[in-house]
């Protein structure tokens, strides 16, 4: 490990995580990983791996994660049927120690439980870290359910929640104050996940028609004459969402396919969220707005649970009996009530994940001195 004058170490970081840029979730995952990271270690060097490697990696992949001080896994759904199982040989081939940071458990509706050899694989990862971090509670109940023991796994909650927001340049428009003028409209925001669950399909009619039903009742009810107006912002996180968006058929439709951070801040603009994908409610919440989601993955409704709020959740099964309009209306109404709500458990997150960032601290100062 390198020493200097103006830090304790020059801590080599191996970051392992889900490396689709593509994906507006996954980056905002590593970005707010990593800006932890940094935040504690502020002369640290990370090198970027994909967690494909765990399950692929060869000799020439270890040496390089080997010549790290620490290795990171996570944030993101690293826990997924796609990356499984992990290769049992490459994770025993990690020689240097692991630390597991905001990671979670992916299973969308439909799809078959893991494999044994998957299941088995993940909790031999987990066992062999030193510290475990995860993302929400069934995160946790499914590596205990694989037999990795309780009082080793903290929950601390999706890094993301925390990434800095930046202002986007040509994003004036959305400024303004609704408390101070009346004349600033009502914002929806709209999010569809289009990027890879086979499900889609079958749930395609109920979608679309229940999302049309919450902005035909707002148009109706906000939109002018009755109203100071009403804007809907699509916020894309997958280049394959431009194959479904199109469908709700919204007039003036404003599309906001922005760096994860500037998505970030537009979110925080919005009067209401109603969305699929994990991270339109994960950014969205930590912008200090209500975000509903259509649950498609048992990871929206771990979101949802993990922040104290279950209704922020719709099942599929209930799209057709209007329960994502009901849902709407009732969560706009209280949209202020959320904001505080959010602004407290951010700072009750915060807490948490520092307080698992100093025992990774800890555990370098008392095991990482040459």
């Amino acid at each position: 490990m390198l020493k200097d004058d103006n830090s304790r170490t020059n801590l080599k970081i191996a970051h392992i995580h889900v490396a689709d840029r593509n994906n507006k979730g996954d980056r905002a995952s590593v970005l707010a990983v990593q800006e932890l990271l940094r935040q504690q270690f502020k002369h640290c060097w990370i090198s970027n791996f994909s967690v494909a490697l765990l399950k692929k990696g060869g000799a020439a992949d270890l040496k390089k994660i080997n010549s790290a001080d620490l290795v990171v896994i996570g944030g993101g759904g690293i826990f997924y049927s796609y990356f499984l199982p992990y290769s049992l040989d490459f994770i025993k081939g990690i020689k240097k120690p692991i630390v597991i940071l905001g990671a979670g458990y992916i299973r969308e509706i439909g799809a078959p439980a893991l494999s044994p050899a998957s299941a088995q694989s993940v909790a031999q990862l987990v066992k062999a870290a030193a510290l475990v971090g995860v993302r929400d509670n069934n995160t946790k109940k499914f590596l205990v359910a694989q037999g990795v023991l309780p009082a080793t796994v903290e929950v601390i909650g999706d890094p993301a929640i925390l990434l800095k927001e930046k202002k986007p340049r040509g994003f004036n428009s959305i400024e303004g104050n609704r408390k101070t003028s009346n004349q600033v409209p009502i914002r929806i925001g709209l999010n569809l996940n289009y990027s890879g669950w086979l499900g889609f399909g079958q749930w395609r009619a109920d979608i679309l028609g229940a999302y049309q039903e919450v902005t035909d009742y707002f148009q109706k009810k906000y939109g002018e004459p009755n109203g100071s107006g009403v804007e809907f912002y699509y916020f894309k996180h997958h280049p394959s969402e431009d194959n479904i968006y199109p469908a709700l058929k919204i007039r003036d439709l404003k599309i906001v396919d922005l760096a994860p951070r500037e998505q970030k801040y537009v979110y925080g603009k919005m009067d209401l969220v109603v969305g699929m994908m994990l991270h339109a409610g994960v950014l969205s919440v930590g912008a200090g707005t209500p975000a509903i989601s259509v649950a498609y993955d048992l990871r929206n409704y771990s979101f949802a649970e993990f922040i104290g709020c279950p209704e922020l959740v719709v099942d599929l099964d209930k799209l057709k009996k209007g329960e994502l309009l009901q849902r709407a209306i009732s969560i706009f109404t209280a949209r202020e009530k959320y904001g505080l709500m959010f602004s407290r458990l951010l700072i009750s997150i915060n807490k948490k994940q520092r307080s698992f960032l100093n025992k990774i601290n800890k555990y370098t100062e008392n095991h990482l001195v040459n």
